[in-house]
């Protein structure tokens, strides 16, 4: 094994995710990946507005992808030798390219147990990658605790 990818969303299940990625990342000496996803900026062409008729959610946007990099850059520096990545895009569809992308051996997430109604209405992105990926998944329940 030689690269593990730790999906971060900075939930309470984001603790758990990269301590349990770190442990098997130092275990096995392989680089460790921590990912962050940022749902993609709204768009309202559907409306007949262009981007620069509504330029709050650009600049809210920007706002959010440098305190997400902030908030990334803050948990990697726990983690001796991590490396950071920020996608923008559906977190299921971002996490499947990385893991493509980056050539990883295992993928390292969290389940937040919100129930079946929460995955029906909702969609979960670890049961998606469980079933889409193409590499060993990992899942860490988050503690209630957290």
């Amino acid at each position: 094994m030689k690269k593990i990818l730790a999906a971060v969303d900075f939930s309470n299940a984001s603790a758990g995710v990269v301590s349990m990625a770190a442990d098997m990342a130092a275990a096995f000496g392989a680089e460790l990946h921590l990912l962050h996803v940022i749902e993609p900026e709204p768009t309202y062409t559907a409306y007949g507005f262009t981007p620069d008729e509504f330029p709050a959610i650009h600049t809210f946007h920007e706002e959010t992808r440098t305190r997400a990099q902030k908030t990334l850059d803050d948990t990697a520096a726990k983690v001796p030798g991590a490396i950071t990545h920020l996608g923008d895009g559906s977190p299921l569809h971002v996490l499947v390219e990385k893991v493509e992308e980056l050539g990883v051996d295992l993928v390292v997430l969290g389940s937040h147990g919100h129930g079946v109604v929460a995955a029906l209405l909702l969609g979960s992105v670890a049961e998606g990658l469980v079933r889409k990926s193409v590499v060993p998944t990992l899942v860490v329940p988050a503690r209630e605790s957290e």
